[in-house]
């Protein structure tokens, strides 16, 4: 059985431009009115139904909700779908040997973790880059059973825990939304298609560039041959956005994630398979540890930047839902989704959006006030740059919006140049070099993540509410899913940034600011 991450932050699906407004006041607490004909059609349901057509229908009403606003009727979908079974979480893993690819990055990591210490899986098997079974095995044991994420499950299995990794986690060795606006829904990439604002549907007799795999191999095959050594990696990366802008997605690493889940479809046989398609993945809400994340990345630069005072402003509109996952949540609606359609046999290929823009919206104006109100008290400061800051309290200020570059960085320059360009003549130059570093890497972050600041797009969860619905009380709080859940202000001051000084800054942080770790 395998199972490997599909991509994220990027449409998916195709859906018509039915665009979704964030209401700031009513987004915070999600009250929104609930119809009369949303009410009534619940009312319906009684406990004679049975488990299928229950679950279909009320999937249809939150279909119907989430299209009109109607996000109070969620939860009331919710307690009309108790099912004391559940999904069979437990029972589907047990004895099962798993094959797991990317085991060591942040999200595999977290899989493997969650699947050894709340399911009795048989075997792990996780495929690692190396160059023989003693590196794989020495790379299995540093970054995964001896990191700090695996701890909990230290603690379970107690003295007993290197016998317990030893015979179930075993390395294999490995040598080695685009454009459209509106609703993004659970739909399988279907070979040819591509992520431009125009659909064959509006234009049928434009010609649309078609997405071909084996095309697109032969292109990138071609254009290598006629690089040098020192110009291929340049010349591969300006081709991969050419061809990535073409189709209408914002980067290569999305063009080839709809590559790869084209190809999934295309030869999959018989085989039920499962697309996971988180938003952006970033530190645990709760569970093995929250705050626990891996690496600077997803949006963590930004902040790293504004908690430096280094990032002034930004270009976005600010009341766009940045559409960010915990990590522990994408993770448990995984194993949810896999031991679901395991257990069916049916060989269908279902996609699972982890998603929070629609159910719970938190808009980038949101994101950068928690921080603001986080860094004020708390800034990074460089110890390079500390002893020549004399007014902190003017390094961290409200964040700026632009939707103009031009206006963007100039405002930048100034502002860059007063916070650090300061010093008397002998510290001048240097001051000047490095205060111009600084600006280009802000205008640079500005330009990385300019799509996202303008996302017209919104990626519907209505199958992983479903699968949500599904599960048994017990499943819901042994693999908690329900981004509904999360609160924004506490989840950021409290939990991400805390973590994201600790296991990513490497600072030693005060235990307290992070959450108590919870071991299941």
């Amino acid at each position: 059985m395998l199972m490997s991450k599909s991509a994220f932050l990027r449409p998916v699906a195709i859906s018509q431009p039915n665009k979704l407004s964030c209401d700031h006041e009513k987004s915070k607490s999600n009250q929104f009115l609930v119809t009369n004909e949303n009410r009534k059609t619940l009312t319906r349901f009684g406990k004679n139904h049975n488990k299928t057509t229950r679950a279909d229908a009320l999937n249809n009403i939150y279909n119907a909700a989430i299209k009109t606003k109607d996000l109070e009727v969620v939860p009331l979908v919710r307690e009309m779908a108790n099912d004391k079974k559940g999904v069979g979480i437990v029972k589907f893993f047990r004895g099962k040997n798993i094959f797991i690819t990317g085991g060591t990055g942040l999200l595999g990591k977290a899989l493997v973790e969650k699947i050894l210490r709340s399911t009795p899986v048989g075997k792990i098997y996780v495929l690692v880059k190396a160059d023989d079974q003693e590196t794989a095995l020495d790379r299995i044991t540093r970054e995964l059973i001896n990191s700090e994420l695996f701890k909990c499950l230290e603690e379970k299995h107690g003295k007993y825990y290197r016998d317990f990794t030893k015979k179930n986690l075993i390395p294999v060795v490995a040598y080695v939304n685009g454009e459209r606006e509106g609703v993004i829904l659970e739909n399988p990439m279907m070979m040819g298609e591509n992520r431009r604002k125009e659909t064959y549907e509006t234009y049928p007799t434009s010609s649309l560039p078609r997405l071909n795999i084996s095309d697109e191999l032969n292109l990138a095959s071609k254009s290598g041959t006629n690089s040098t050594d020192c110009d291929f990696t340049k010349d591969m990366k300006r081709l991969g956005m050419e061809r990535a802008n073409l189709y209408g997605w914002q980067n290569t690493y999305q063009l080839t994630k709809a590559m790869g889940e084209m190809v999934i479809d295309e030869t999959r046989g018989d085989i039920p398979v499962v697309i996971i398609r988180p938003t952006v993945i970033e530190s645990c809400y709760k569970e093995p540890i929250p705050g626990w994340i891996q690496g600077n990345r997803m949006f963590d630069p930004l902040i790293c930047s504004y908690g430096k005072g280094q990032l002034p402003a930004f270009m976005c509109n600010p009341d766009t839902p940045i559409d960010i996952i915990p990590l522990d949540m994408v993770v448990n609606a995984t194993i949810a989704a896999i031991a679901k359609h395991g257990c069916m046999h049916t060989p269908q290929l279902n996609v699972y959006q982890i998603a929070s823009s629609v159910l719970n919206p938190v808009r980038f104006s949101d994101m950068f006030e928690y921080m603001y109100k986080y860094f004020s008290s708390q800034p990074l400061i460089e110890s390079e740059s500390s002893t020549r800051i004399s007014h902190y309290d003017d390094l961290i200020t409200p964040m700026k919006y632009f939707d103009n570059f031009d206006d963007l960085s100039r405002y930048t320059r100034e502002e860059m140049y007063r916070r650090f360009g300061g010093g008397n003549h002998v510290e001048a130059q240097k001051l000047q070099k490095q205060c111009k570093a600084k600006i280009i890497y802000a205008q640079n972050l500005s330009k990385m993540y300019e799509f996202a600041g303008f996302l017209k797009a919104r990626f519907h969860s209505g199958n992983t509410e479903k699968l949500l619905c599904e599960m048994s009380k017990e499943e819901k709080i042994n693999f908690d899913m329900d981004a509904t859940k999360i609160e924004w202000r506490k989840y950021v001051k409290e939990v991400h940034i805390p973590g994201l000084r600790k296991y990513v800054l490497k600072e030693n942080v005060d235990k307290r600011n992070l959450s108590k770790q919870r071991c299941n």
